[in-house]
């Protein structure tokens, strides 16, 4: 299955959803990649400021990845209006 997200509360989203089709609790989460729970609730709620090292953790213990490809609808001009 692959899912796009463009901006933090997509990429939370997604992330969110993964973890609760796993049947794991934001505080499990937290433990398996030692994060606090709050710092799982904010990536999940797309608030800016995670670090990318806590994103990349998050995605490991859930096996997802990160996959850069070209935009496929839009300009590069566009991204800036994502933030």
């Amino acid at each position: 299955m692959t899912e796009l997200a463009r901006t933090p509360k997509q990429l939370g989203n997604l992330i969110r959803r993964t973890r609760k089709n796993q049947g794991m609790s934001q505080a499990e989460l937290g433990a398996k990649t030692g994060l606090r729970q709050a710092t799982i609730s904010e990536i999940e709620a797309g608030r800016p400021g995670a670090k990318l090292e806590s994103i990349l953790k998050v995605l490991a213990i859930l096996n997802l990845e990160i996959r850069i490809d070209p935009r496929s609808i839009g300009s590069s001009t566009d991204i800036e209006s994502l933030f």
